[in-house]
């Protein structure tokens, strides 16, 4: 029997929603990634914040597909796609073709024509990226601790984040309760109390997708917290000394990127329309113009919605893009025969701290504990493996109980990072 050849690139909520419902098909489905894990990426801003470790919301790949026997997994970076040949190359030069093609390679961040900020500013993206930003928090209240210059000491206590959508707020939050609540008695040269956390936004408001009304809400939560808010200003520079916002500059060594995303680059092979995301303008039934068996979906597709605007590059997006590309390959449905994709808004919620929320499902606006509550519920609900539920019920139970953070472990040393900014501070 000849087996209809299907290949999906990306492993996260697009890549996992078209596999996942074809388990008993009869297709050949090879899933290609470049690390060999599935992400839950709305929690990885918890393991940034020591508040959870990378395997609680990182699942192996072959492991969710162990069971599913139409189905590979490979892992490989994909270096450009061959359409007209119906193929895929590989950085390594390996070529694999395929009857139908679904990517969902997901995005980066963008720094809109500024990469020199990147090693300065670091996104959020990967567990590589939170594992840094990490290490980069709980090392820089240790060289607090070993300043002799009140002034320096500060720098360190400093910290921005560029951005204020769901990310963006989480993390400034996250941060604010790290100061101001687990580290409270750990020094005893500094008071990780005095830490200032700035949140900025080029948009008028924070959470700029949100209705107004919420978005009031969380900068008067965020500023409860400590965190002071800087709404209509853009990020003109980007130092190891700080941030120019505006006229003014924020003296610190903690900038984190939260602003934008950047769609892969071997996207570009496709020689397709793209928007200024780098995203391929998709049709109504998520594929490339002239191409019916090529699907692009989840962060990598500029989409419309019903009001001509494109849709928002979030998870229930992804999944819902997923599932329909599956329901067309499972039954082999024509271009001409395909009902166009629609999206169901079901609202959306975001966290600011220990209890502490806001979100929306319709009309509905809702905050506080109850938004709170329901957050934790929707993604311990959308976790891919039992263990990782358990685990991170587990943890967010104990950090809810005591405030505490069980991930703060720095793995490097500070001997020589110290020696080399003790000669800087020297030169001055």
């Amino acid at each position: 029997m000849i087996f209809t050849k299907v290949v999906v690139v990306g492993g996260g909520f697009a890549g996992l929603n078209v596999i996942q419902p074809l388990r008993k098909a009869n297709l050949d489905i090879m899933l290609i990634d470049k690390k060999n894990h599935h992400l839950f990426q709305p929690l990885l801003y918890q393991v940034a914040s020591a508040a959870l470790s990378p395997a609680d919301i990182a699942t192996p790949l072959r492991e969710i597909f162990s069971m599913q026997k139409n189905t590979t997994v490979i892992m490989g970076t994909v270096e450009k796609i061959e359409k007209e040949k119906k193929q895929i190359v590989l950085a390594n030069g390996d070529i694999v073709s395929y009857d139908y093609l679904v990517l969902a390679p997901g995005a980066r961040h963008s720094y809109f024509g500024n990469d020199q900020w990147e090693p300065l500013a670091p996104g959020l993206k990967t567990i590589t990226d939170a594992l840094k930003i990490r290490e980069k928090i709980l090392v820089s209240f240790e060289k607090a601790e070993r300043m002799d210059s009140i002034s320096e000491a500060e720098k360190f206590l400093n910290f921005v984040i560029i951005g204020a959508g769901p990310t963006g707020v989480e993390m400034a939050g996250a941060i604010a309760e790290i100061a101001h609540k687990t580290l409270f008695k750990n020094f005893r040269r500094i008071n990780p109390e005095k830490s200032k956390i700035y949140l900025v936004e080029a948009a008028p408001r924070v959470l700029p997708p949100f209705p107004e009304k919420l978005s009031i809400k969380a900068r008067k939560n965020l500023e409860d917290m400590g965190v002071r808010v800087v709404t209509g200003e853009l990020v003109t520079d980007v130092t190891e000394e700080g941030v120019q916002v505006g006229d003014d500059f924020i003296p610190a060594r903690n900038i984190i990127w939260a602003a934008g995303n950047q769609a892969a680059p071997f996207l570009k092979t496709l020689d397709v329309p793209l928007d200024r995301q780098g995203r391929v303008i998709v049709e109504s039934d998520l594929t490339v113009p002239g191409y019916p068996e090529l699907f692009v979906i989840g962060d990598a597709a500029c989409a419309m919605g019903k009001d001509n605007k494109p849709l928002p590059a979030i998870a229930p997006t992804a999944i819902q893009q997923g599932r329909y590309v599956s329901k067309i390959i499972k039954k082999q449905i024509p271009k001409k025969k395909r009902r166009p994709f629609r999206y169901f808004d079901k609202g959306s919620i975001a966290t600011i701290g220990t209890n502490k929320a806001v979100g929306y499902v319709g009309k509905i606006l809702m905050s506080g504990f109850l938004a709170w509550l329901t957050w934790g519920f929707i993604h311990v609900f959308y976790l891919v493996s039992y263990r990782s539920r358990f685990t991170v019920m587990l943890n967010w139970v104990f950090h809810y109980m005591t405030g505490l953070r069980g991930a703060r472990l720095i793995h490097k040393g500070l001997d020589e990072e110290m020696i080399i900014l003790k000669q800087k501070l020297e030169k001055k």
